[in-house]
């Protein structure tokens, strides 16, 4: 997701008119992302980038624009909500979408299960009445509303010229799954003489028809403002006339709020960029033709001529095929001789050594995604302790004499920015030895395909690999540190504009072009870099460079310094180290490194409890009946402590079960069964079993090891491989013709074909038939795949619940694939 920009707010009432907004992202009511603050404006830049696992099923992606308040709860402005079937609409394209009002009736999600009967009562004087008896199960998924949840449900039974009392379950407290399993009954048809022929009598038929049974959802508030609505469910009773019983799901929806007309464009409007992935994926056999395709790519001469080469030449954007190829590359510990392979062609036809490695090409794409996976550990320790400083401290460092602010020295901002500039050249020039092996191997292949190619250029073999360590990996990243989890959001624009002067600067010192001067449009960016024109300088990158891209280089597993993982604000439950005292749940920064698992009071303060990552038995979830909490897992350690931890969210919780999980994959001592539940008043609640030391009753999930090969699902890679082909079957197919057309003629080539790369003609329509089969083969079993579902998928089961528009769709098209194939 990319959160852009808000544009024509309005204005606040008081004397400002200026704003202080923030933009959340919402699965549904439950907040996943948040922007940071953008203080006194009414069109607000945010420039975010989130991504995320989506861990659930949601109906709604919705956006929310908050105005931060400081004495009261914040106000929301206004929201865009978008239903997951409409986001392939706007799939990866900017789009502007109009801020709606917030109506607390209409914020609704969840599902609720009910039966209904209708049945005959002859009473004791053989008169006949019908009487609807209205069973509530459960509910699923209710918002949290403030922070908590004690939902209760009304039964109403209304008609054109009645209306029952409404009737009331109890009310759950500290829940959103709530069980009420309560039945209400409630009197349809006024007594009449018994017939047997029909149900009711034909006056009774029309009042009937006309009814209908209302479930309203509420949240018990202790608030003066009264009990809060959750959702409603109207259901009509005529559907009863063909079957007396009927048990089903339904989501909610919201309240028929009498249509208040409200402009559209009152509120502004929100530029969003969406890129939404949903993959079927089958098990590992499925793929095995595609995939050895895939894989050997590496061997296949000419590489132009390989599976992942022809991937790269039909994606309309390079970068498309690239992040599947490395991941699945990196997963089978095949990287370094594919990117040696491909990166060794596009060396052969590069002409000048001065544009070596600079266009957009697969290689560079491949190498940059290799580079952002392999190397973000690289990153957080070479640089993150600096640019922290640098947001938190704000020195002036503006030395663009047009730009100076009142008061500010231009000598005094060229030395804040000179002490940064020297201050990261060193940390980066000092950090060969952290650099992963697979970067080295990489950098290595590139410096011995540059030298090779141009041997008559000594500095290539440099300007090849610092291409992309400063100009595509460092220089970014300090340029947009939140792209690179530097930075939790975006920098002030203060901060913004000191990063940039840094990364110009630090990008033309590892250039190593001959005139840098030159190399600035601003003459001011040109007499600054003065500063640098010493030889030291240029000494430290080739030393750096050459240490990064040595063949001999070991990876230094020596040097042990804690790299920070993850950290952040979560709440959990006292362990109980005290024999005395309460568990209670309390607030607490939590901190991951590679060394251990901390918490302390606030970001900062001493440890008030740490856990060596070796002492990490398991983690799992944890289930919501322990405590009565979303969100939560459990870290097991050993003799059976376990420390009950809740996340902000269900993205968030995943995000650290997932980073615990394969920090401590290798420990030797690794549960293989745990408990679900807690141990509470005297028993496992999951099992029932009364002795605390009793083993778990549940296999623990198998996580993954703690090394980047395995951190990536190669099944769902090449799944995404295989949709990426499929959607471009019919370049597939023009390659194939212009294969045909070039080994049949040597003319000049049709224009149509002359953007593909075919170096082998013959070798590349082998390797596309071989595409195409594989494609062909895996579109059939999904197409089986979802016959079979649509056969036993039941509309109103707890999956597919009434209401459910993206199964209708579904059904729809199905209905006429079928009615096709017919």
């Amino acid at each position: 997701l990319s959160v852009g920009e808000a544009k024509n707010l309005p204005t606040y009432p008081g004397p400002n008119k200026m704003r202080d907004c923030y933009c959340t992202v919402n699965l549904d009511q439950e907040e996943v992302f948040r922007t940071k603050i953008v203080e006194k404006s009414l069109c607000p830049f945010y420039g975010e980038d989130f991504y995320c696992e989506i861990p659930r099923t949601f109906r709604h992606l919705s956006f929310y624009i908050f105005d931060r308040d400081v004495f009261r709860r914040d106000s929301i402005i206004g929201k865009v909500a978008i239903q997951k079937e409409d986001l392939q609409k706007y799939h990866n394209r900017d789009t502007w979408f109009q801020l709606q009002h917030v109506d607390a009736d209409s914020e609704v999600q969840g599902k609720v299960h009910l039966e209904l009967r209708l049945s005959e009562v002859i009473t004791d004087t053989g008169v006949v009445c019908h009487k609807l008896a209205t069973r509530v199960l459960e509910c699923q998924g209710l918002p949290i509303v403030n922070g908590q949840c004690d939902p209760y449900a009304t039964v109403t039974l209304a008609g054109p010229s009645r209306q029952s009392e409404a009737k009331k379950t109890k009310v759950k407290k500290k829940t959103n799954n709530p069980h009420f399993d309560e039945v209400f009954y409630f009197e349809v048809t006024r007594p009449s003489s018994y017939n047997k022929k029909s149900h009711f009598d034909i006056e009774d038929v029309d009042e009937v028809d006309k009814m209908e049974i209302r479930v309203d959802l509420w949240n018990a508030s202790n608030l003066k403002f009264g009990d809060e609505f959750l959702g409603e469910l109207r259901l009509p009773l005529k559907f009863l006339r063909q079957s007396s019983s009927y048990e089903a799901w339904y989501f909610l929806q919201p309240r028929d709020n009498g249509n208040k007309s409200l402009k559209p464009d009152d509120l502004g409007s929100l530029r969003l960029n969406v890129v939404y992935t949903e993959d079927h994926v089958f098990s590992s056999d499925y793929y095995s033709p595609l995939r050895d395709i895939l894989l050997k790519s590496a061997d296949v001469e000419p590489v132009s001529a390989s599976a992942a080469h022809i991937l790269g030449e039909v994606c309309r954007e390079k970068q498309e095929a690239a992040i599947p190829l490395v991941r699945l590359f990196l997963h089978y510990g095949r990287i370094v001789p594919f990117i040696s392979a491909i990166a060794n062609a596009e060396v052969k036809r590069t002409q000048d050594p001065n544009t070596i490695f600079r266009g957009n090409s697969l290689t560079s794409k491949c190498i940059d995604e290799t580079m952002k996976l392999a190397g973000m550990h690289y990153l957080q320790v070479t640089l993150k302790p600096i640019i922290d400083e640098i947001c938190q401290v704000h020195k002036p460092c503006e030395i663009d004499p047009v730009k100076l602010k009142d008061g500010e020295n231009l000598e005094n901002n060229r030395e804040n920015l000179r002490q940064y500039v020297d201050r990261i050249f060193t940390v980066i020039t000092k950090s060969g030895v952290s650099c992963p092996t697979v970067m080295c191997d990489i950098f290595f292949s590139l410096r011995e395909s540059a030298a090779k190619r141009f041997q008559g250029d000594l500095d290539v073999r440099y300007t090849a690999v610092s291409s992309f360590i400063f100009l595509r990996f460092f220089a970014p990243a300090i340029l947009s540190p939140n792209l690179f989890q530097l930075t939790p959001h975006h920098p002030d624009p203060q901060t913004s504009r000191t990063l940039t002067l840094i990364s110009k600067t630090i990008q033309t010192l590892g250039s190593l072009s001959k005139s840098k001067s030159a190399n600035f449009k601003e003459s001011y960016m040109a007499s600054f870099y003065d500063y640098f024109n010493e030889q030291k300088y240029a000494d430290a990158v080739k030393n750096f460079l050459d240490l990064i891209s040595s063949s001999g280089r070991r990876d230094h597993k020596s040097i042990e310094q804690p790299i920070l993982l993850k950290e952040g604000f979560m709440i959990k439950r006292a362990q109980g180290r005290k024999r005395f005292g309460m568990k209670n749940f309390k607030k607490r920064w939590f901190r991951l490194t590679n060394h251990e698992f901390t918490y302390q009071k606030s970001k900062g303060d001493h440890p008030l409890c740490s856990i060596p990552i070796e002492n990490i038995l398991a983690v799992e979830r944890l289930e919501e009946e322990s405590f009565k909490m979303k969100n939560m897992f459990q870290v097991i350690q050993p003799e059976r402590r376990v420390l009950y931890i809740q996340a902000n969210n269900c993205v968030e919780a995943k995000d650290w079960i997932d980073i615990l999980t394969k920090v401590s994959q290798c420990n030797k001592k690794r549960l293989t069964v745990y408990h679900p539940s807690a141990y509470l008043n005297g028993h496992w609640l999951c099992c029932k079993a009364t002795a605390d030391n009793t083993p778990g009753c549940t296999p623990c999930t198998g996580g993954l090891p703690a090394n980047i090969q395995l951190d990536i699902d190669g099944d769902r890679e090449t799944e995404r491989i295989y949709s990426l082909f499929n959607l471009y079957m019919p370049k597939l197919e023009k390659m194939q013709e212009a294969c045909g057309s070039k080994s049949v003629y040597d003319g000049p080539e049709e224009e149509e074909y002359s953007t593909f790369i075919i170096d082998d003609p013959k070798e590349t329509y082998k390797t596309l038939k071989l595409i195409i089969e594989g494609v062909g083969t895996l579109e059939q079993e999904h197409a089986q795949y979802k016959r079979d579902k649509f056969k036993k998928t039941k509309y109103g089961s707890q999956e597919h619940p009434i209401g459910d528009k993206s199964f209708q769709t579904y059904i729809r098209q199905q209905s006429e694939i079928s009615a096709h194939s017919i």
